[in-house]
This record gives C-alpha cells, structure tokens and sequence, in this order.
C-alpha cells in the first residue's frame, strides 16, 4: 500500500480507503463485513470512513463496525484511522439534522458511543448548512477537536467559497481543516473546475468518494441495466434513467482503452484518481473481500499516457 500525507500535516492514509457507506448495514452479512475489513488491514488499507447516518438503518454501520473492533480488530486500534461525520438527518425533530453546534455535539457522541471508541482520528461536517450561521459549525467542529474528542477535523461536500472562509475561521484558532470530501470520478469532474485550486491553496488532503459512480464505472452495465443493480432498484442515488443508451456506448469505449492496459474498468477508474497529485486517498466501497482485493490492483499501474488521457477525455467529453 502506498501512503499520503495529507495535505500539510503530518498525517498519511492510504492511497486507498474502506468507505462503509454500502454494505454495512444491518440488512448485510455480517461475516462479509468482517472478512471485508479485516482483509482491508491485511493489505495496508488503516482508514475505515464511516458516518452517523451510514447503513441502512442509519447508524448500523457504526455499530457494525464496533462489533468487528470488538472481535479483535480493535488490538490494533493505534494503526487504524476511523473518520466519522454528522450533518445529515439522523432524527425526527429539530435537532436532528443541520450543522448546528447542537446537532454536531449530539451527533459526535452518539457515534462515539456506537463505536465504542474514545475518539475518532477524523471528524467532519457532512454538509455545508445553509440555515445555520457558518461560524456556529466551524466553531462546534474546533471544540469537537480541542475536547479529544477528535484529532482532525474535515469538511464534506462544501460549496468552495464556504469552505474557503471555513478555513480561515479554523486557521485564526490554530485548529487548521485537515481534509475536504466530495465525490469525484471519470464521471463526475466537478471538483476539477471548482474544488482542486481550494485544495492546492489551503494544503488541505482531498478524498474522493463514489469513485467508481455507484458502480456505473465497473462492467456491470456493459450490457445494459442488471435486474439486480443499484439502477434498477426504485431507491437510492443511481436512477434507470440515468444509464442511457449513449453512456453505455462510452462506458464500453472506456472499457477498451483498460483492456489495453491490463485492467477492468474499474481498476482503471480508480488508478485515474490514484494518478492524480491533488488526491490523497480514494474511498472504495467494497460488499465483498473478494471485491476489495480486485480494487486495490489498482495501485499496480496508475501510469497514463499522453494518448490515452486524451482518449478518455475524447469519450466523456
């Protein structure tokens, strides 16, 4: 495994991390779960991203993953980083979702509790509230750190000039933001107009989630829509509308140019990330060991070339 700092720190993760966003939950197997995580240590995979309301039912996956630490994981607790967020709705009411100092607070010891952990080693704000006041959540996230109950904190998914001031209210109080999330993929090339100046400007780590767009970016979809994928279910992020006829096409061109290099697409997907300068850590979300172990042969070969950079920018554009 290759090892980042992350941004100006003194902190390396993985250049790839176990997101426990799928696969986690408690309609999962548990078994799987376990191999899942303990083969990620196994190969050098330390960092396991969880969050509050990961699962289904939210909250499972924290648990989950207490009972794996329980099991004999947690001997090595000081060689893993375990990062959480809170932000999104976790419960009824008005203190259950936000960016409020009460909602974080609230939000920070609950997980804490699921986890059966004294602290996590990354802690965000898993989105930017537009309704609370920003200096009322970067606050609550520098008191989250200054507590013990966290060591670094990071921003998710934050619109780039908040979180531009973000950091420098956290910068004035010498507790400096560790790392941004977003999602980023062949797919998604959003944070290319927006986002890799902010993280070149503040030296800040950036981990990607979704990198391989709710597994769009695999060969599932070589052949259409499988009647048990994520885009034939009537729930969740990916819609059947979304996988047209035309991106199939440029799925399967893009599947050429990794069959040239010794890869599936996947693999592909991911050491494209993996190449980049600006990119710490990929989040994968693996549902089996097996699957986990297919992901990280992308670090083999994240060496592009000239052409075929331009070719994969020819498809997508």
């Amino acid at each position: 495994m290759k090892y980042n700092f992350c941004g100006h720190s003194g902190l390396q993760l993985p250049a790839i991390s176990l997101g426990l966003w799928h696969n986690f939950g408690d309609v999962d197997c548990f078994a799987t779960m376990e191999k899942t995580v303990r083969t990620a240590f196994d190969r050098g995979v330390t960092h396991f991203d969880l969050a509050d309301n990961y699962g289904p039912p939210p909250g499972s996956a924290e648990e989950n993953f207490a009972r794996i630490m329980a099991r004999g994981l947690g001997a090595h607790r000081d060689e893993i980083l375990v990062s959480s967020k809170a932000g999104h709705l976790m419960w009824d009411g008005p203190y259950g979702d936000g960016g409020s100092r009460k909602h974080l607070m609230a939000g920070i010891n609950q997980s804490l509790k699921r986890t059966g952990l004294e602290y996590f080693d990354i802690f965000y704000s898993h989105r930017y509230c537009p309704e609370t006041p920003l200096e009322e959540t970067v606050q609550a996230l520098i008191d989250i750190v200054r507590q013990g109950k966290a060591l670094y904190i990071g921003l998710s998914k934050y619109p780039v000039e908040v979180a531009r001031r973000a950091c420098r209210m956290m910068e004035e109080q010498h507790v400096r933001c560790l790392i941004y999330q977003d999602r980023y993929s062949l797919l998604v090339r959003k944070p290319e107009q927006e986002h890799l100046d902010f993280i070149r400007e503040q030296g800040t780590g950036f981990i990607t989630f979704s990198p391989l767009a709710q597994g769009l970016l695999t060969n599932r979809y070589l052949h259409g829509i499988p009647a048990d994928s994520r885009a034939a279910r009537s729930t969740g992020f990916l819609k059947r509308e979304d996988v047209t006829p035309e991106l199939i096409e440029k799925l399967r061109s893009l599947n050429t140019i990794a069959a040239g290099r010794g890869q599936s697409l996947a693999q592909m997907a991911l050491a494209w990330l993996l190449a980049k300068s600006e990119v710490t850590s990929v989040l994968v979300g693996a549902s089996s060991p097996e699957q986990l172990e297919n992901n990280l042969k992308a670090g083999d070969n994240t060496v592009f070339s000239a052409d075929e950079l331009a070719e994969i920018d020819r498809i997508l554009a």
